[in-house]
């Protein structure tokens, strides 16, 4: 028999082993519909490793035995592999002793079944198809294993606590981790593509106005240090309460979602600046979110707002704000108690729907772990988590900016700017993160202490530091400092900010003293 796997269609049931055990094909009873599988695919691609173990390079990244239907064909790709990754040829000959010692591969005609698949090859060429009909066939198959869980978990309601959209989330965790198995193309890159879309990128922050690389925050001197947020990074923004994390992450999504446009370069390539920005909101509402971004672009205080304590020409900028607001591409999901799987689902759906340039998550330790995953402690929650927006931010090819929180040690020491080992769960999250910053504000500390005269200070001496204590409170006022602590594409420093706490606002240190905040 000659194996032609091009004039069997992908995925039939109508094929019969080489030794004619296995005929599926003509049954007349149809009471039951089989799994997809093709038998013949599996069996050139195995009959073409054996001749040739060169074969085997473009399905060794892509298959596991499991990925195989028949019981004979798992076992001895096991075989296959386990010879050839020690450095060992796996041929007929070489693997006749374990065809005829072992039960499943001895049944299907051991040593003599080997060579029979060896010899009918066509050609050695088609490997790496072969081995993608293989791989998509198993997928199917899980595919349907999966929609059996699906409807059996909705049938079975012993568990008053996995709810309807905890099956949801289960599901759709299942379904990622299908889509992304045998994702082997971006894996291994030639120099020289890496070089050419290095080149890209140092090219398109050429043609830009901004002149940087990734998405603007709107902020110059972030920009500058940063040079703004890379594709595929993680960026960790971290501060103690009160310290105006949200107000700085809301700033950079408006900034960038406000920057963006497309320009047409000469040869008619089309670059973007900004973006669409998504922002998952997991502690205030999608109203509160806007309502900040209206104060801060109406230069009226959002308390007023809240209260109706404004005048009408107030009103006025307000409502021009919120017009403006509204065309911009920003989103807000504001869903609580979201799982790393959900977010990552709607991601996903916003940038099918929208496109999508930047992810903002405020913030980490409010999100929740993989529903179908125990977690022994927090930490290790944490550490799911992070790992999946990292996960996000390479799949979508997105900056994700994550906030999150301090530990309380902070406050304990006489130096309250934040450092690495300050962050809560910090193992993970500075493994993980690309950019690790810190905002921190020294007016708020300068605020809440007073000094005060020590015992045997002599009064001249309590002046002089009372004194020294106003003068750095007036030098600090409405300054904040974005610390970065970590980052894997440039330097480590710190970045001096202007902060308006009346209208949560963040900017650069000169621009908005020359502007009278």
């Amino acid at each position: 028999m000659t194996i032609d796997p091009a004039e069997s269609p992908s995925g039939s049931n109508n094929v019969r082993s080489l030794h004619g055990d296995r005929a599926n094909s003509e049954s007349p009873q149809k009471a039951f519909r089989q799994p997809p599988f093709n038998a013949e695919v599996e069996q050139a691609l195995l009959g073409a490793i054996l001749r040739n173990n060169r074969a085997y390079e473009p399905a060794a990244d892509l298959l596991r035995a499991v990925h195989f239907y028949v019981p004979e064909h798992q076992r001895l790709y096991e075989h296959i592999k386990k010879l050839i990754d020690r450095g060992q040829v796996a041929s007929p000959a070489t693997l006749s002793h374990i065809a005829d010692t072992d039960e499943i591969l001895r049944e299907a005609g051991g040593t003599e079944y080997l060579y029979e698949l060896a010899t009918n090859v066509v050609t050695v060429l088609n490997a790496a198809e072969y081995a993608k009909t293989i791989h998509d066939l198993h997928l199917k198959r899980e595919l349907i294993g999966l929609g059996e869980d699906v409807v059996n978990d909705a049938y079975d309601n012993s568990d008053i606590d996995f709810t309807a959209n905890k099956q949801i989330e289960k599901a759709e965790q299942r379904l990622y981790d299908l889509a992304s198995t045998g994702e082997v193309d971006r894996s291994v890159v030639s120099m020289d593509v890496a070089a050419k879309r290095a080149l890209e990128m140092a090219e398109q922050a050429f043609k830009r106005d901004s002149h940087i690389v990734g998405i603007t925050t709107g902020l110059r001197d972030v920009d500058e240090r940063l040079g703004g947020l890379h594709k595929s990074d993680l960026l960790i923004l971290a501060g103690r309460p009160a310290m105006g994390k949200t107000a700085l992450a809301t700033n950079i999504a408006y900034n960038a979602a406000s920057a963006y446009k497309k320009i047409v370069t000469e040869d008619g390539r089309e670059i973007e600046e900004g973006g669409v920005v998504l922002f998952f909101s997991l502690e205030m509402s999608a109203e509160q979110l806007a309502g900040r971004l209206i104060s801060t672009c109406a230069g009226v205080p959002s308390d007023k707002i809240r209260r109706g304590d404004i005048q009408q020409e107030e009103f006025e900028r307000v409502v021009v704000a919120s017009q403006e607001l509204g065309r911009i591409p920003l989103f807000i999901d504001d869903t609580p108690a979201l799982s790393i799987t959900g977010l990552r689902q709607r991601a996903r759906r916003v940038k099918r729907q929208h496109g999508l340039h930047l992810v903002v998550v405020d913030y980490l330790q409010l999100l929740q772990g993989p529903p179908d995953k125990r977690m022994d402690n927090r930490v290790q929650e944490v550490s799911e988590i992070t790992r999946g927006l990292k996960t996000l931010a390479k799949d979508l090819e997105v900056p994700v900016l994550a906030l999150s929180q301090l530990s309380r040690q902070v406050e304990n020491r006489e130096d309250k700017r934040p450092q690495l080992a300050d962050l809560r769960e910090s193992g993970s999250i500075e493994q993980d993160a690309d950019v690790v910053s810190f905002v921190y504000r020294p007016e708020y500390y300068l605020e809440k202490e007073h000094p005060e005269q020590r015992p045997n200070e002599a009064p001249e001496k309590f002046e002089e530091r009372r004194l020294r204590h106003e003068q750095m409170l007036v030098e600090k006022r409405n300054i904040a400092e974005l610390v970065i602590a970590k980052q894997r594409h440039g330097p480590v420093g710190i970045v001096e900010l202007f902060f308006n706490g009346e209208l949560t606002l963040f900017d650069d240190l000169d621009r908005a003293h020359e502007g009278g905040y």
